[in-house]
């Protein structure tokens, strides 16, 4: 089980473009521990900490199948 990320977090509200909605939310919900609030379809995601709406978005619009970030 993941520790969720702690709800006093400062996050601003931020939108991503990413390439893989799945890793993006295994990253960010499995590493970090965000929660996932949202989701749709393959499409995008909000994921939040201590139970706000969502502090990130996460979608695919413009990026879907783009390439990783190169190693390290």
């Amino acid at each position: 089980m993941t520790t969720p990320i702690d709800p006093q977090a400062r996050i601003g509200h931020v939108h991503l473009r990413v390439a893989d909605l799945d890793r993006a939310l295994g990253f960010y919900c499995g590493v970090l521990g965000f929660t996932l609030m949202q989701r749709y379809g393959r499409e995008a995601a909000f994921v939040s900490a201590g139970g706000y709406h969502h502090h990130i978005g996460l979608n695919t619009w413009d990026s879907a199948g783009g390439s990783p970030p190169p190693p390290g």
